[in-house]
């Protein structure tokens, strides 16, 4: 649980947690979407192990692949994880009874996960310009703050009254 951006990573956790979960709400009460089969089906409509576990700890590793990338370096390596996930849930789709699509397609999938990961990732770079620039004002304040102190006349006394370490050596001698 070290880690350097630990706060900024739990933050992208918990607000992927509730815009997964809000969306996925929404579309199931729609009527796009349905999942018969579910953890605790008598309390959440949604699926809370991929709402609240599995989409968010892929966005964390999204953030950490793409926290240094240009815009169009973002665009292909958003690719990487819409694709598959897409294509994975049309095949579970196809395959099992985990979720239904009613009126929903690999393409709706494929926009949903693209338009979650890029609110995501601005939502970070929101954080690190926030974080910047408040770092930076505290670090400018510190500068302020030991300029003024540091050629103080009272500290420059203070340090003129200290004695040398040989002081004591010439007083024996």
């Amino acid at each position: 649980m070290r880690r350097r951006n630990l706060l900024m990573y739990l933050t992208v956790f918990f607000a992927k947690c509730v815009l997964s979960s809000s969306l996925d709400s929404y579309f199931i009460k729609k009527g796009k979407i349905s999942y018969p089969v579910r953890p605790f089906a008598k309390i959440f409509d949604t699926n809370i192990l991929y709402d609240l576990l599995f989409y968010p700890l892929l966005s964390v590793v999204w953030i950490r692949y793409t926290y240094k990338s240009k815009p169009l370096e973002l665009l292909t390596r958003s690719l990487y994880f819409s694709v598959p996930m897409s294509a994975l849930q049309w095949f579970l789709e196809k395959k099992t009874a985990l979720f239904q699509w009613k009126s929903w397609t690999i393409l709706h999938t494929f926009a949903s996960i693209n338009f979650t990961l890029f609110t995501i990732r601005g939502l970070v770079s929101l954080l690190k310009r926030i974080t910047q620039t408040s770092v930076e004002e505290e670090w400018n304040l510190f500068e302020s703050k030991i300029n003024i102190d540091l050629f103080s006349p009272g500290l420059i006394g203070s340090i003129a009254a200290i004695k040398s370490p040989h002081h004591h050596y010439e007083q024996i001698r």
